[in-house]
């Protein structure tokens, strides 16, 4: 009986075929290949300290570590990327000048507020004045408070338009040091005589016209108290006044006389309001021209008038 020959099993895989491992070695492959011993060198020979004479074994379907995939193993080519259509392009164009738009915008603004920062460090002075927006400083000129309205006049004058004793009396201020008032008063038969006397320094303000500057609210009351006294209210109990505008106090000033009639007692009030910068003056002299009973008076409303110009002149005078 012919002794069988061994034929190793076969690997598991594609067809057979000319290169392929899984195919059926001949018969001489299981004998061992005798090669010279070499150096081992670039691309991978036997090792350097491999015993000389020493038989190197050779897998009979053994391949080069780089091979790639036999034939029948290849992989199925990678689809194409799809061109992008043209309403992407134009997505991504949009894009893009949005974020050249907003990179611009963010230059602009950080050079804006680098050249309001250099300028501010250039001095001790007060803020920078930006075109156009709104000032929340006070600004060159301008008061933050203002002198003590009682001292403001002198004795002498208090006593030439205020004649006798008069009891001096100062209202509770409601805006601090930015405000002070002082009230004379004299009311022994047949005279009555109220001076009243007010300063007030404004603030900036957002409400204000302009640049709503300091100077810009003590604008606004200004024209207000001008405005009140040449056009009253209907509703309102005040006369019409008789208005003159003044030259040469303060920066704006006029005068006003009004009397006022309630109940049979007549009044005489002389007015004198006064703009200084961001400060407004008022100084109010009221004589009773006559009573109900008929024990006071008469007063003169040029006195009155006199005596209202010499407080504000006196008072204007130490804002200074």
């Amino acid at each position: 009986m012919p002794e069988q020959e061994y034929l190793p099993p076969r690997q598991p895989g594609g067809s057979r075929g000319p290169g392929r491992c899984d195919q059926d070695p001949p018969p001489w492959a299981s004998l061992s290949s005798v090669r010279q011993d070499r150096p081992r060198g670039f691309g991978g020979g036997p090792a350097d300290d491999a015993p000389a004479g020493q038989p190197e074994q050779v897998p009979p379907c053994a391949g080069p570590q780089w091979a790639g995939p036999q034939a029948g193993d290849e992989e199925p080519p990678a689809a194409p990327r799809r061109a992008p259509g043209r309403r992407a392009a134009r997505a991504a164009a949009r894009r893009r000048r949005r974020w050249l738009f907003l990179l611009a915008g963010l230059v602009g603004t950080a050079g804006a507020v680098t050249a309001v920062v250099l300028l501010a460090a250039g001095g001790g002075g007060p803020a920078p004045v930006i075109p156009g927006g709104l000032i929340t400083t006070f600004q060159p000129g301008e008061l933050q408070q203002v002198p003590n309205a009682c001292r403001s006049v002198p004795a002498a004058t208090v006593q030439q338009y205020l004649p006798g004793k008069a009891d001096v009396a100062s209202p509770l201020s409601v805006d601090g040091a930015a405000e002070s008032a002082c009230d004379w008063t004299i009311d022994r038969a047949p005279v009555y005589r109220l001076f009243q006397l007010s300063m007030l320094a404004y603030a900036p303000s957002g409400l204000a016209s302009g640049d709503g500057s300091a100077t810009f609210a003590a604008i606004d009351a200004y024209d207000s108290a001008l405005a009140g006294m040449q056009h009253p209210s209907k509703k309102s109990a005040e006369p019409r006044a008789t208005v003159t505008l003044l030259s040469g106090l303060g920066n704006e000033a006029f005068s006003a006389q009004q009397v006022f009639r309630r109940g049979g007692a007549v009044t005489d009030v002389a007015t004198v309001v006064v703009r200084y910068h961001n400060v407004v003056v008022t100084a109010t002299m009221n004589g009773l021209q006559q009573s109900n009973s008929g024990d006071y008076g008469p007063v003169s409303m040029s006195q009155l008038s006199s005596a209202a110009l010499a407080f504000a002149q006196a008072a204007e005078a130490t804002l200074h």
